[in-house]
């Protein structure tokens, strides 16, 4: 994996979405095409052998990348959503992060026991919506489980990793140490 076209590309933005918040911004990788590329061939190479059904994307930055990559896989992809936005019936859970409170949802219907599911966001910090979607997906039961980032932030206050307790294999292309 070429680390170096993604750590160029990546933009930090100090004090954001609050004052002492180091943000990384992945936007900057997703609008240069061979970051793009560079993301998912990495992707599918750690889980084309790995019998993935579905692949789910934590809103909403875990939509982009999770979605093409389904599609790489030849998955299908779920939304993992704040609430109010998914249609139909749906399963919630609520979590804190490192500025905050929120909760997610997941449609009822969306995996089945049969499924291999791979769960993706953009960033791991303090693991807070990650596990959220860990145990939402959970509820129903699926074969087995991934986990993968594009990012893990690895600092002082930060032990997303750790927080996720081992929960299931977990993977990240890019792993920042401040």
């Amino acid at each position: 994996m070429n680390t170096n076209l993604l750590l160029a590309n990546l933009r930090n933005v100090p004090d954001f979405p609050i004052p002492s918040i180091q943000f990384k911004d992945v936007s900057t990788l997703y609008k240069n095409a061979n970051c793009m590329q560079e993301m998912l061939t990495e992707m599918e190479n750690l889980y084309r052998d790995k019998g993935i059904t579905k692949v789910v994307g934590i809103e909403s930055r875990g939509f982009v990348l999770g979605a093409a990559l389904a599609a790489r896989l030849g998955a299908g992809f779920v939304m993992c959503r704040k609430p109010g936005k998914l249609p139909a019936d749906t399963i919630k859970q609520s979590y804190g992060k490192e500025y905050g409170t929120d909760t997610i949802e997941i449609h009822t219907d969306a995996i089945t026991p049969d499924d291999v599911v791979l769960i993706h966001d953009d960033l791991l910090a303090t693991g807070g919506s990650m596990k959220a979607a860990y145990d939402l997906v959970q509820q129903f039961y699926p074969k087995e489980t991934y986990i993968n980032f594009i990012i893990e932030l690895r600092m002082e206050g930060l032990k997303g990793r750790e927080f996720l307790n081992d929960c299931c294999p977990i993977s990240t292309l890019l792993t920042i140490k401040e």
